[in-house]
C-alpha cells in the first residue's frame, strides 16, 4: 500500500488544460531571458543599419559634449546645447526605445504569450529565507544558469578568436597606415563579428527556449492524486454528480410522462391553459365523489400540443394563468388535484360546463391560495 501511495505521489503526468491556465492566472508563463538578448541586439543593430542619419546626429551630439566653448564662440545659450540634448533623447526613444519595446512584446506573445495577473506581485516571504535561496542557487536551475554563463563566454569567445585570427595579417600593418585608414580597417571586420556573434547568441537563445519550455512544463506536472483532486474540483463530489444525474433522469422521465400523457387526452373534460405556456387536461364525472384527475399536462411544446390536439377533439377550454401553473406544479399526472384547489378547479368546471351547456357568461375570477401562486419557473410568488 505504501509503494502504491508513493507512486501515485510521483508527478509524472503533463499538467492538464486547467492547470496551465490557473498557472498562467498566477503570472507562470514560458520566459527566456536569451531569447530577449538576442532578439533585442539583432533589433537593435537592425535599426543602427537603417537609421545611419540619427547614428551620425547623436555622434555629433556626443562630440560637442567635450568641445568645451562653443556657447561663447558662436553666441549660443548654453540652455540650447541642454535643449539640444532632450530633443536627441526624445529621438532616441522614439526611434529605438518604442521599436523595441514592441518587438520585446511581440516576442514574449510568441513565446509564452502576454499575461498580466497582479498574484506575481504579491509579496512572498519564502523569497526572504536565506535557506531557500542557498537552495536556488544549488538547484538544476542554478547549474542550467551557469552552464549557459561558461556556454556563452566559450561559444562568443571563441568566434571573436576566429574572426580576429582571420583578419589578423590586415591589422598587423595598421602601423604603417595613416589614423583614417588604420580606422577604416579595424572596424571593416565588425560587420563580420557582429553577425556571427548573433548566429552564436541564436543558437544560445535556441538552447535555453528549449530548456525553458521543458522546465515550465516539468514544475507543473501533476501526480495521479492531483488529477483526481482536479476532478473533483472542476467536475464536482461524486456525491454531488450523481444527484445531479438523478435529477437529470428525474427531468427527463417526467418529460417523457409529460408527452405520453397527450395520447389519453380524449378522456378529458376540460383544459386550463396560461393560455398558451403552460396546459393541464383535467377529468371530471359530474355526481362523482372523487376530484378532478390530472389527465394530461405540459409546458412549452407540449402544451402547444395539448392545446392543439384538445381542439381537434373539442374539449372546452378556460384560461386561468394562476390556476394553470399551481394545478401543474403541485399536482402529477394520473392523480387527483390538492385539496387547496378544489374550490378553485370547482368554479372553473362549473364555468365549462354553463358554457357547453349554452350559457353564455364571462369568465370568473379565480383565486388561489397565496402559497399556490408560481410564476413561470416554479417559484412562489412571496
Amino acid at each position: 500500500m505504501a509503494e502504491d501511495k508513493d507512486e501515485s505521489q510521483e508527478k509524472t503526468q503533463d499538467p492538464s488544460s486547467r492547470r496551465l491556465e490557473k498557472a498562467r492566472e498566477e503570472g507562470k508563463v514560458v520566459k527566456s531571458t536569451e531569447v530577449f538578448v538576442f532578439v533585442l541586439l539583432a533589433a537593435g543593430i537592425l535599426l543602427m543599419q537603417i537609421t545611419p542619419f540619427f547614428i551620425e546626429d547623436f555622434l555629433k551630439l556626443c562630440k560637442g559634449f567635450f568641445i568645451f566653448g562653443l556657447e561663447v564662440k558662436h553666441g549660443h545659450s548654453a540652455l540650447g546645447s541642454i535643449s539640444t540634448a532632450i530633443d536627441m533623447v526624445v529621438k532616441t526613444v522614439i526611434v529605438f526605445g518604442i521599436p523595441l519595446a514592441i518587438v520585446c512584446i511581440i516576442t514574449q506573445f510568441i513565446i509564452g504569450g502576454i499575461n498580466f495577473s497582479l498574484k506575481s506581485i504579491y509579496w512572498k516571504m519564502e523569497k526572504m529565507n536565506p535557506i531557500s535561496g542557498i537552495k536556488r542557487i544549488f538547484s538544476l536551475n542554478g547549474l542550467v544558469n551557469l552552464v549557459k554563463a561558461l556556454l556563452k563566454v566559450f561559444l562568443l569567445g571563441t568566434i571573436s578568436f576566429f574572426i580576429i585570427k582571420k583578419n589578423v595579417p590586415d591589422l598587423t600593418y595598421l602601423t604603417t597606415t595613416n589614423l583614417t585608414s588604420a580606422f577604416g580597417k579595424t572596424v571593416s571586420f565588425f560587420p563580420e563579428l557582429v553577425l556571427a556573434l548573433l548566429l552564436g547568441l541564436a543558437l544560445i537563445a535556441i538552447l535555453d527556449l528549449a530548456w525553458q519550455k521543458y522546465d515550465y512544463i516539468k514544475q507543473l506536472r501533476m501526480s495521479h492524486q492531483d488529477i483526481k483532486d482536479e476532478y473533483k474540483e472542476t467536475d464536482g463530489q461524486p456525491e454531488v454528480k450523481q444527484k445531479i444525474r438523478k435529477l437529470q433522469m428525474q427531468a427527463a422521465s417526467k418529460a417523457a410522462k409529460e408527452n405520453a400523457s397527450i395520447d389519453n387526452l380524449s378522456e378529458a373534460t376540460a383544459i386550463i391553459t396560461n393560455p398558451t405556456h403552460f396546459a393541464v387536461a383535467l377529468k371530471y364525472e359530474v355526481g362523482e365523489s372523487k376530484a378532478p384527475i390530472v389527465i394530461a399536462k405540459g409546458r412549452g411544446k407540449v402544451a402547444e400540443q395539448i392545446i392543439s390536439k384538445s381542439s381537434e377533439l373539442g374539449i372546452s377550454k378556460m384560461q386561468s394563468p394562476v390556476l394553470a401553473r399551481a394545478i401543474y406544479y403541485t399536482c402529477e399526472i394520473g392523480e387527483e388535484i390538492i385539496s387547496k384547489l378544489y374550490s378553485a378547479v370547482a368554479i372553473a368546471l362549473a364555468y365549462i360546463y354553463k358554457v357547453n351547456n349554452g350559457e353564455n357568461m364571462d369568465e370568473p375570477e379565480i383565486e388561489i391560495p397565496n402559497d399556490l401562486v408560481f410564476d413561470e419557473f416554479g417559484n412562489k410568488n412571496v
